[in-house]
């Protein structure tokens, strides 16, 4: 399990995050109860019953996976939660653009480098391209991870049995791409990008992005939202330069966006703080907020 007074000892064990992926199926049942009744602020007695644990089992799990209680979960989720988060999201993306870093949340975070594709490039539907592709275990289910040979160009996320169908869509966004079943070759990136022990800034995880100028810039944008923090899709807007863009426009972007977690597509909610849809599931999106959150106060 990746939890952070054990990971820095075994930053190369994969059983860790094969836990992970075990225990992700417990708290995936944990956040459909909350999800259905944060209103009301349940016990964790009764998250524990809709999960299928005891709630020591899940009091314990939500430990190692999150590094914090059901009941902090439950507090980081509601929408209170998402408001507060939200009320100096517009501060901090202006500071960040206006020195050019990506956030102090980044201290905690991925360490990304990017570049992109050329118009050309993605208008030939990624022909000529070759993408290696394996599934992994994360703290959020099976994971797709897609690499090239300039850097990791997707990841997706798959519920048991869903694996084809998420393969499927992602070879959808570029149909003529060469694509190699190669699970040796993506482990490694797997690692990187699930393991906080390997986000160094010295060693930045490398991206491509694939898709329109428009898409790109969106997805640029997410780039810049620190961990911990949530912004809207008028923020993203404004960030942008095209403050008079919809918000639908963006979220359509957003939508879009190839490399979830990494391109933090998930720290973008309504403007009312409601935590809106998510292309892998809003309950995956809700865990991979609760997850950073511990992350981020395990790091304070």
């Amino acid at each position: 399990m990746l939890s952070p007074d054990r990971i820095s000892d075994h930053t190369s064990d994969p059983t860790l995050l094969t836990a992970a992926a075990a225990d992700y199926d417990v708290v995936r049942r944990a956040i459909g109860h909350i999800r259905g009744h944060w209103r009301e602020q349940p016990e964790i007695e009764a998250i524990a019953e809709a999960a299928g644990v005891t709630p020591t089992e899940l009091h314990h799990l939500f430990r190692r996976w999150a590094g914090i209680t059901p009941k902090a979960f439950v507090q980081a989720l509601t929408l209170d939660g998402a408001r507060q988060l939200l009320r100096d999201s517009a501060s901090v993306l202006d500071a960040t653009y206006e020195v050019g870093l990506s956030g102090p949340g980044r201290l905690h975070d991925l360490f990304v480098t990017h570049e992109a594709m050329s118009p050309g490039e993605w208008k030939s539907g990624g022909e000529g391209l070759t993408v290696h592709f394996g599934f992994h275990p994360s703290p959020f289910g099976r994971a797709l991870v897609m690499a090239t040979e300039r850097g990791l160009a997707g990841l997706a996320f798959a519920d048991p049995g869903e694996e084809k169908a998420a393969l499927a869509d992602m070879k959808a966004r570029w149909p003529k791409a060469t694509y190699v079943a190669d699970q040796a070759r993506t482990a490694p990136v797997a690692r990187r990008i699930f393991d906080p022990a390997q986000w160094k800034p010295q060693q930045p995880l490398r991206v491509v992005l694939i898709g329109t100028d428009w898409e790109v810039r969106v997805w640029e944008a997410l780039l810049h939202i620190p961990m911990g923090k949530l912004t809207t899709y008028s923020d993203i807007a404004g960030k942008v330069r095209k403050p008079a863009a919809a918000a639908r426009a963006v979220g359509a972007a957003v939508g879009k966006n190839p490399i979830s977690f990494v391109v933090p597509c998930h720290r973008v909610v309504g403007k009312s703080g409601e935590l809106t849809g998510y292309h892998w599931g809003i309950t995956r999106k809700r865990a991979m907020l609760g997850w950073e959150a511990g992350q981020v106060g395990a790091a304070a």
